[in-house]
């Protein structure tokens, strides 16, 4: 996932940060992928979305991605919003 365009990685100290902490108020929605070994939990907003994989440690790796960044790594995983 290194160079993938559209997309950024949220450092430390955040990655102990909840989705919901990220983006306070937000409708969050979990997903479980074969695609993805973790968990993934997805929040939607305008310009693109928030996607965050817990860890099996309770970490979470948090990405923004752009509009269309959001949409291609949403395609890869096999999640469909509409669900």
């Amino acid at each position: 996932m290194r160079n993938c365009p559209g997309r950024y990685i949220l450092a430390e100290p955040v990655s102990r940060l909840q989705p919901a902490d990220i983006v306070p108020g937000a409708s969050v929605r979990e997903y479980r992928v074969q695609t993805a070994p973790d968990p993934i939990f997805i929040i939607v907003f305008d310009g693109g979305g928030l996607i965050s994989y817990r860890k099996p440690d309770g970490s979470y790796l948090h990405t923004l991605n752009t509009t269309e960044g959001f949409r291609r790594k949403l395609e890869q995983l096999g999640i469909s919003l509409s669900d």
